[in-house]
């Protein structure tokens, strides 16, 4: 249950004071949500996704593609800061859209589409760089983004109002009800008069939003555009939302979830980091997490069918 993932972070986060009593100072706890935003931002999107009972593999190449957009565009002058938002964001959204189509009106499986459109996303990056870091981001777009507002730094501001988004449209639109029932039995909800291609279309919109919303945000943390810049992080973002408690399965699961399998995970590699384990550790740590959290799910199952 989601209450069951924040005491499991309270106690993560225990053990990593015990051992270093600075962890719990708000400095260190807002660095770590900072850390955490860039594959928080998309994980938002990535479980609207998975409600449905789909899947977004596309997200790791979206990052990528909207930090070189950005990068190129700006051209390092602080004047041409909203055309490269607005281009970066209009690129996920269009992504997004393409997906959408693919899997809500050809019915084709999310997860091989997806995974063939980060291989066209990456493509078009390679060919837009040639392969090479491209543009200079300008000085005042980090500026803003590595601020402070008081101890609180912009990015987690920005990660909190990204989640708050997403929870608002989940409990509190239409839209978000019938991606629950999409996601619980398509064929029932389309008999329902749901629009459950319009349903998808959208989800997977938002998809692209936030994962180029995290390509700027890890733009900004980095300040290096890189053709390569988010690969990975599809898994890490999959990783959070399952352990989160959004199955592949749909109909299940939410926003809430997702927020505490974010910060299970940042906090634990944060622990890594502290007992000065191998970095390579936080590997191991990332698939013995996903390991555990699919047998909970399969023993789960296993009561709910015996019940």
């Amino acid at each position: 249950s989601t209450a069951g993932l924040w005491l499991a972070l309270l106690a993560i986060i225990l053990v990593a004071a015990y051992f270093s009593p600075g962890f719990i100072q708000p400095i260190n706890f807002f660095n770590v949500l900072r850390q955490a935003s860039v594959v928080g931002i998309a994980a938002v999107g990535v479980t609207l996704v998975m409600v449905t009972g789909g899947v977004d593999l596309s997200i790791g190449a979206i990052i990528s593609f909207a930090s070189v957009l950005a990068a190129a565009l700006m051209a390092g002058q602080a004047e041409n800061i909203p055309l490269a938002i607005g281009a970066a964001l209009a690129m996920g959204a269009v992504v997004g859209l393409a997906n959408g189509l693919l899997v809500g009106r050809w019915k084709l499986p999310a997860f091989i589409l997806t995974l063939g459109t980060a291989t066209v996303v990456l493509g078009i990056n390679q060919l837009y760089t040639g392969g090479t870091a491209a543009g200079v981001v300008a000085p005042e777009f980090r500026q803003v983004l590595n601020a402070r507002i008081g101890p609180v730094p912009v990015l987690v501001v920005v990660f909190a109002l990204v989640v708050l988004a997403g929870i608002y449209i989940q409990n509190r639109t239409t839209f978000g009800r019938r991606l629950y029932l999409v996601g619980s039995n398509a064929a029932a909800a389309r008999l329902a008069g749901v629009p459950v291609q319009r349903t998808l279309i959208l989800a997977y919109v938002i998809s692209g939003l936030t994962a180029a919303l995290a390509g700027l945000a890890l733009l900004a943390r980095s300040g290096v555009s890189s053709t390569f810049a988010g690969q990975g992080f599809e898994f890490d973002v999959l990783a959070a939302v399952i352990l989160g408690g959004t199955t592949f399965e749909g109909g299940r699961g939410g926003i809430g979830g997702t927020l505490a399998g974010v910060l299970i995970l940042a906090t634990t590699f944060s622990l890594v980091s502290i007992l000065g384990l191998d970095l390579n550790m936080e590997l191991i740590v990332k698939g013995a997490i996903i390991f555990g959290v699919a047998a909970l799910h399969v023993m789960s199952q296993r009561r709910e069918e015996g019940a």
